[in-house]
C-alpha cells in the first residue's frame, strides 16, 4: 500500500512494464506495509534509488573486488589509506566520487567484507542518483569500515518479510564453522525477480545462497542457514531532499564513533549492538 500525505493512492509513474521501477510498485502496493510518502516526487526518488542500488551491486558482482577479512583488506592507496584494523579511509585531496568509482573500474586492488560492501554499494547508487557535485559536498571524509556509516545515508534496521529491490537482506548461519567465521552469515542486496547478490559469494536464488552456506557448517551441524526477516535501507525520503540542492557547508552533521571488532560478515543490528555497548561504557 502506498500512502501519499496520509490518503491511499495509485499512480503509475509512467514506469514501462517489465523496468525495475513497475516491479518495485507492484511489490509495494501488493504489502501490507504501508510506505508513506509527502509528495509524489518522493516516490519517483525512491524507486529511481532502488533501481541505481540494484545496478551498483550488479556492478560490483562484474567487477575484480573480492572478498577479504580485515586482516586482509586490499585498497588503491591512491584513494584510499590502510588503517591498522582493516578500514580504510579516503586520502586527504582525493574526491570522495572518484574514490569511490575506482572500487568499481580498478577492483583488483581491493578486497573487503560483506557489510563494507553493502556501503560501497550505497554510495555508489547515491552517487549515480545525486551527481558528483552533492555526493561529494554530502560526503567529504568517506570511511570504509564493517557498518560504520555516514549519517548522510541514513541507513536504518527494520523487520519485515516485505523485500523490494534496493533492500539489503541478511541470510543468517546459525551452525558456521568457528574455523571460517566469515561465513557466519551473509548481507545481501535483494536484485529483484528472486535473485541476490552477495560480496563474495554471488548473485543467486535464496535457496542456492542457503545452500553455499549450509556447505560451510561445522562438523556434526543440524540448523539450517536461512533468509532472516531483517532488512537495511538507506533513508530514501532524506536523501531526497538533495534533489533540488545541497546543504549549506555552514552545518555540522553528527557522526557516530568507529566501533572496532573482529567479526566479518555482521548484520546492521550487531553493529548497533556494540555501538550501544560503547556508548553505555563511555
Amino acid at each position: 500500500m502506498n500512502i501519499l500525505s496520509g490518503t491511499p493512492f495509485q499512480e503509475s509513474g509512467g514506469w514501462s512494464e517489465g523496468s525495475k521501477e513497475a516491479e518495485i510498485y507492484r511489490l509495494m502496493n501488493g504489502s501490507s506495509h504501508p510506505y508513506s510518502y509527502r509528495y509524489p516526487g518522493e516516490l519517483n526518488f525512491e524507486m529511481t534509488l532502488r533501481n541505481s542500488i540494484v545496478e551498483s551491486a550488479k556492478a560490483m558482482h562484474q567487477s575484480a573486488a573480492s572478498f577479504a577479512t580485515f586482516e586482509t583488506t586490499r585498497v588503491n592507496p591512491q584513494y584510499w589509506y590502510m588503517t591498522e584494523f582493516g578500514g580504510f579511509r579516503l586520502r586527504p585531496g582525493a574526491r570522495p566520487s572518484d574514490a569511490i568509482r575506482d572500487i568499481f573500474t580498478n577492483g583488483s586492488y581491493y578486497g573487503f567484507e560483506c557489510a563494507g560492501a553493502m556501503l560501497i554499494i550505497y554510495y555508489d547508487a547515491v552517487l549515480r542518483v545525486l551527481g558528483e557535485r552533492t555526493f561529494n559536498q554530502l560526503f567529504p571524509d568517506l570511511f570504509i569500515y564493517s557498518w560504520h556509516a555516514d549519517s548522510d545515508l541514513g541507513i536504518h534496521p527494520t523487520r519485515t518479510m516485505n523485500f523490494l529491490p534496493g533492500d539489503v537482506v541478511y541470510f543468517e548461519n546459525p551452525d558456521f564453522d568457528l574455523r571460517t567465521p566469515h561465513w557466519r552469515g551473509e548481507n545481501a542486496v535483494v536484485l529483484g525477480g528472486g535473485l541476490y547478490f552477495g560480496h563474495g559469494i554471488g548473485i543467486m536464488t535464496a535457496e542456492q545462497m542457503i545452500q553455499s552456506l549450509n556447505s560451510t557448517r561445522r562438523p556434526g551441524a543440524f540448523q539450517s542457514a536461512y533468509l532472516s526477516d531483517l532488512v537495511v535501507r538507506p533513508s530514501f525520503s532524506y536523501l531526497s531532499n538533495f534533489t533540488t540542492g545541497i546543504r549549506s557547508a555552514s552545518i555540522m552533521k553528527q557522526q557516530s564513533v568507529i566501533v572496532l571488532h573482529n567479526e566479518v560478515s555482521i548484520p546492521l543490528p550487531r553493529y548497533r549492538m556494540y555501538l550501544t555497548m560503547v556508548h553505555y561504557q563511555g
